[in-house]
């Protein structure tokens, strides 16, 4: 239920209307806690099918959007075919969502997994639950090798914990001046920058709780 963070995208009375509509969902299903790096098996509503629902099985490689229309994407290879599927969280059709293995990766996305080796992505549709015994959601520091260029986004400039350093044996001399030179080491600093993007008032809070 995180704000708008774009401040001139904010309206109030918008979002107070988003969150009635949110919480009423949120009385029909229930909304597990998941991360990006999570394995989830959702069921949806699929009219073509002669059960009329379906379920998939994948690894949530990220999250984004908020309010109403904050969505993830699921990635799994099945028959060495990659297949994504993006959900929007407060969707009608979602049925459930189950966590089969709760925990983090040091990046706040997993897009390059679709420049990865598919033993990456690679999980069973009958995957049981991997349960945690722990209070804390354990981080998963695995570092992926991507593949050799061309890749689908410009990994080597994203600053990514989760890709294994041999990324910089597949760039030239010219990509590594041009991302040195477009870095903007300041902005871990920004501190209205991260205000803006997390804060969420009393106001909002005593609505939610």
């Amino acid at each position: 239920m995180f704000p708008e963070p774009f401040m001139i995208w904010r309206n109030p009375i918008k979002e107070k209307l988003e969150r009635k509509d949110m919480l009423a969902r949120r009385s029909c299903i229930s909304i597990p806690e998941f991360y990006v790096g999570s394995v989830l098996r959702v069921n949806l509503s699929n009219f073509h099918q002669p059960e009329k629902t379906s379920s998939f099985v994948g690894l949530c490689i990220q999250r984004d959007e908020c309010g109403l229309r904050a969505a993830f994407t699921l990635r799994n290879v099945i028959d060495n075919l990659g297949v994504e599927i993006k959900l929007e969280l407060y969707d009608p059709r979602l049925l459930k969502i189950e966590v089969l293995r709760l925990e983090r990766r040091l990046d706040p996305h997993l897009r390059y997994l679709r420049d990865a080796p598919p033993e990456y992505s690679t999980f069973p549709m009958d995957m049981k639950p991997d349960i945690n015994r722990s209070d804390e959601v354990p981080i998963n520091r695995i570092k992926v090798k991507l593949n050799p260029r061309p890749w689908t986004e410009k990994w080597h400039t994203m600053e990514l914990k989760g890709v294994d350093e041999s990324i910089e044996d597949l760039i030239t001399n010219k990509w590594k001046a041009r991302r040195d030179h477009n870095r903007k080491p300041w902005e871990k600093y920004d501190l209205m920058k991260t205000y803006r993007q997390v804060k969420i008032n009393f106001f909002v809070q005593t609505q939610i709780l």
